[in-house]
């Protein structure tokens, strides 16, 4: 049957994947390790009655193979089993690892991928595609140490007889390729100072339009962890401008990558941005009017930079005047919003309410009040906070629109509120807001009138 490989037909056509002197080692360690583990050459069949060849499969995981690579010793393993055992055995034996089979050191960690057995899978999977297997796809290569310190070598070079334009953009395309592949690709990538490095490209005044943009791509693929380089970006005016104008670039992806790197060094910084109403205009227009192909990330991206843009209370004002209130009411409404873009959404919703503008302005859109009632217990138990306390400042500002609230329901919300597993802050803020309510509803009620329902002030907790 086609499901069904002998051992010689297996052994032969493995020929092609090792040198012929190590041949004979192998097949009789497979041996050996089969008498060992007293397993048949064909495992237990899976659920669709399917038997997956024992070379197949794994030595470490018993699974079918994905990425099968050779080792020192001449054994084949998944990529991901023998790269987990060589981090495992190499913490618990004092930076000594050995072959799973052989027992023998490993004193190379260097994995070659076996491109003749993976073939045999996939053919496998193939022909047993009408009984439910899928082929398994072809796993693109690793970066390796070397590859990556002359990509960046290329890309940061400035002088050279092949030195161009092209083929630095091409270097800095091929990194982000590599980092895209994988996290394992990032972390490499990562240790060879490629931040530093692509920091001085972004910014600098003699690199191309196309270096800047593939820069500023790659350099968005890595935390921005360390304050020093944060502040070193955001606190210089001359950078500043350079990502002003990134935010209004014809490339929507280029666009969406300086609102990110934005994002990224006032979190990490904590500083405040100076011509924050440019910075504001762009960030709200990737917001406005995401292109189709890039929404969802333009979206998400957009919200959480002007929630960092918005942590500063000299910004908040600024926000508000360039039409950020009537953004977030219509994005939170909007039915594909997502848990977390929704609590960074409803956060940043309350920071303006601190500023009698922002109450203003999101009283008087007709869903903001209805919406937040709405949101109380039906998110999460953030988002239920922050929509308690931007009711809380809309409510303490004007009557009619605690009326409104009350019209919405949000009493019964509140009183299921307070008596909720919600955050401390939240039911809080619950309570502030139930005790003003009932105030007006029922002025002489002495329970209304008590200290029950007091509370500390609006905490935002980001």
């Amino acid at each position: 049957m086609a499901h069904v490989w002998a051992h010689s037909q297996i052994s032969s056509l493995l020929f092609f994947s090792f040198r012929p002197q190590r041949l004979c080692s192998f097949l009789s360690r497979v041996s050996v390790f089969e008498t060992r583990l007293k397993m048949p050459r064909s495992l237990e069949p899976l659920d669709i009655g399917i038997q997956i060849p024992y070379h197949f499969r794994c030595p470490i995981s018993l699974e079918l193979m994905r990425d099968p690579v050779t080792v020192f010793t001449g054994q084949t393993y998944d990529r991901t089993s023998i790269e987990s055992w060589v981090v495992s055995t190499a913490n618990n034996n004092n930076n000594t690892t050995t072959c799973p089979v052989t027992r023998a050191p490993l004193s190379d960690f260097t994995l070659i991928p076996n491109h003749t057995l993976r073939r045999l899978i996939q053919e496998w999977c193939v022909a047993n595609r009408s009984n439910g297997v899928e082929r398994i796809p072809t796993p693109k290569q690793p970066a390796d140490p070397t590859s990556v310190r002359a990509l960046l070598s290329q890309a940061s070079a400035t002088s050279g007889a092949h030195v161009s334009v092209r083929s630095r953009a091409a270097a800095l395309r091929r990194l982000r390729g590599f980092a895209r592949d994988s996290e394992k690709n990032r972390v490499l990538i990562a240790a060879h100072n490629v931040k530093k490095i692509l920091i001085k490209i972004l910014f600098s005044d003699e690199e191309a339009p196309e270096l800047v943009s593939e820069s500023l791509a790659l350099l968005v693929m890595f935390p921005m962890k360390e304050p020093d380089q944060c502040v070193s970006i955001i606190s210089d005016p001359n950078r500043v401008e350079v990502l002003t104008r990134l935010l209004f670039d014809s490339s929507i992806e280029t666009r969406v990558n300086a609102a990110a790197l934005l994002e990224m060094v006032l979190t990490g910084s904590k500083e405040t941005v100076t011509d924050s109403e440019c910075i504001l205009e762009g960030v709200i227009n990737l917001l406005r009017n995401p292109v189709t192909s890039h929404t969802r990330r333009a979206l998400k991206i957009g919200t959480k930079a002007l929630f960092a843009l918005c942590l500063s209370k000299n910004t908040r004002h600024v926000a508000v005047s360039s039409g950020a209130p009537e953004i977030l009411i219509n994005r939170l409404a909007s039915e594909d919003i997502d848990r977390c873009d929704a609590e960074r959404a409803l956060a940043t919703v309350e920071l303006l309410c601190r500023t009698p503008e922002g109450c203003a302005a999101f009283g008087e859109h007709a869903l903001t009040v209805p919406l937040l009632v709405k949101t109380i217990l039906r998110v999460s138990d953030r988002a239920t906070e922050y929509a308690a306390g931007a009711l809380l400042a809309i409510c303490t500002a004007e009557e009619r629109w605690r009326e409104e609230a009350v019209a919405a329901g949000v009493v019964v919300r509140l009183l299921m509120m307070v008596q909720s597993e919600c955050t401390e802050r939240g039911k809080r803020k619950g309570q502030k807001l139930l005790k003003l309510l009932m105030r007006d509803s029922w002025p002489d009620c002495s329970f209304a009138s008590s200290d029950a329902f007091g509370c500390s002030e609006v905490v935002v907790p980001f």
